[in-house]
């Protein structure tokens, strides 16, 4: 069985900055015109392919719940949500683990995991989709420390990853032989690694990032396919947004 997990789970700081409480919108599901143009449902129509679909939320988690239920069958028929009750204080690892144990006890075999806040081209996403074996993705975007997931491989070819969750500066102590962007969307065939990956994540760092889980995946000598993601937008702001939405429209 394929499975598709999107994680929504943040309390989207940078995308609310300077806005009223009240007036606070979930990032995955925020529109300015027609409820189909969101990031969430944009992905939900690329994960289309999966037989079940695992949305991880947590913040503001009673509207999300809303804006699937008010989805078309075709979407909503293959959808479990997850809630996650530490988005605030553990990292994003716990929410791809909540997600993760989900899919497994409906009997995923094959994983395609992204995050909630990406827009990726359908091109792309499809070439992800479509891969036979693992897959670790990447982008042509700068690396900009303050909100670049960097991924590199050592001299002997082993994944790596780098990131600052406080949106600082990056260190990087290990010599590399490539470094690249993250495209942060991954592919996983192999499920019974990926539940020992899973189990280790709770065993030993449950409060570090999904990051964490995909390392102890990679660190099994899995081997994986480099993907480019062509047009990759990390959506942070609304300005980021408005740029995204030109895109969909494009699109049209």
């Amino acid at each position: 069985m394929k499975a598709a997990i999107i994680t929504v789970a943040g309390i989207s700081s940078r995308f609310n900055e300077g806005i009223p409480e009240g007036n606070k919108k979930l990032k995955a599901i925020y529109y300015e015109t027609y409820r189909e143009k969101t990031l969430l449902f944009q992905l939900l129509r690329k994960c289309s392919f999966a037989d079940r679909i695992v949305i991880v939320g947590g913040y503001k988690f009673d509207e999300l719940t809303q804006y699937v239920d008010g989805l078309e069958p075709e979407f909503k028929d293959k959808i479990s949500l997850v809630y996650n009750p530490h988005y605030e204080d553990l990292g994003s690892g716990f929410s791809l683990y909540l997600g993760l144990e989900e899919a497994f006890s409906q009997g995923a075999e094959e994983i395609l995991f992204v995050e909630g806040d990406l827009d990726i081209d359908p091109e792309s996403f499809a070439k992800v989709r479509d891969a036979n074996g693992n897959v670790v993705t990447y982008t042509r975007e700068p690396i900009y420390a303050n909100k670049a997931v960097v991924f590199y491989q050592d001299g002997n070819g082993k994944a790596h990853y780098a990131f600052n969750s406080d949106h600082g500066l990056l260190k990087i102590d290990d010599a590399f032989s490539c470094i690249l962007n993250s495209g942060q969307m991954w592919k996983f065939v192999n499920s019974e690694k990926l539940k020992e990956a899973n189990r280790k994540f709770y065993r030993e760092e449950p409060d570090g990032t999904n990051l964490k889980i995909i390392r102890n995946y990679l660190d099994m000598d899995e081997t994986y396919e480099l993907i480019l993601l062509s047009r990759w937008t990390n959506c942070n702001t609304r300005k980021d947004f408005e740029k995204i939405e030109s895109y969909w429209e494009d699109e049209q």
